[in-house]
């Protein structure tokens, strides 16, 4: 296995590490989440997402704010991993294993039946899903889902829903089924592969200018969602000595 960094962040342990060494620590079960700026602004006021979060066993670097700050305030590089790249690498890692079950939350009939025909455009044919509700997120829980995903068996489930309630419909998974699958909360990422959402290039996501794309191709949903990242400035300010 490739060099791992960790990086303990208000209580979070990201990962900064090459896609093979994430994918080999993923293989062995638990929880990825890939938190955003917009999402890590709320840690203070969202116990539960925060909660989410800290028992995740694998934390990307999707935000390439986060990654800023560390660099000017705190001097500690890292190479920023999104959910985007990660989605990319994983569905072509999928290619050649695709026997293996694959689960999917998706936030509506539509968007089901695209990821489905997606995937079963890279050859990916053990394609299961379930539509979420609507969850309240002050109490995310889900007895039919788990069952459903108790009866199938997935080796992975990938969550495709919103940042703040994806990671905690995550973890409950986490704690309520009774074996150890890799649940992926990469929210909307395969919707950029999809093209249901903005077409960011793995240029502009490098050089983290995803969130303009964002914002030029839906100003209306993005532009508050980013503004209100900025908050995470002063989160960040106020504990950066809680950063090792």
């Amino acid at each position: 296995m490739n060099k791992i960094k960790i990086i303990k962040i208000f209580d979070i342990n990201f990962i900064d590490a090459k896609y093979k060494t994430i994918k080999t620590l993923l293989d062995k079960g638990g929880l990825l989440v890939a938190p955003s700026g917009p999402g890590l602004a709320t840690i203070k006021n969202d116990s539960r997402y925060y909660a989410s979060l800290k028992n995740a066993d694998i934390v990307l670097f999707d935000s390439g704010y986060l990654c800023l700050l560390l660099k000017v305030i705190k001097n500690i590089k890292v190479k920023k991993f999104s959910g985007l790249v990660f989605i990319k690498k994983f569905i072509s890692s999928l290619k050649k294993n695709y026997k293996k079950k694959i689960f999917l939350v998706d936030p509506s009939k539509n968007e089901a039946e695209i990821n489905k025909k997606y995937l079963k455009s890279k050859n990916i044919n053990q394609v299961y899903q379930y539509v979420a509700p609507i969850y309240k997120k002050t109490n995310i829980y889900d007895i039919k889902l788990v069952n459903k995903i108790k009866k199938i068996k997935p080796k992975y489930i990938l969550i495709n829903l919103g940042g703040g309630v994806q990671e905690i419909l995550g973890y409950y998974l986490k704690k309520n089924l009774n074996y150890k699958p890799s649940i992926i909360c990469t929210g909307a990422a395969i919707s950029y592969l999809t093209k249901k959402q903005a077409p960011i290039t793995d240029f502009l996501d490098e050089i983290y200018l995803g969130w303009l794309v964002r914002c030029l191709f839906n100003p209306i949903k993005f532009v508050p969602r980013y503004l209100s990242a900025f908050k995470f400035y002063f989160v960040f300010i106020n504990d950066k000595d809680n950063i090792n």
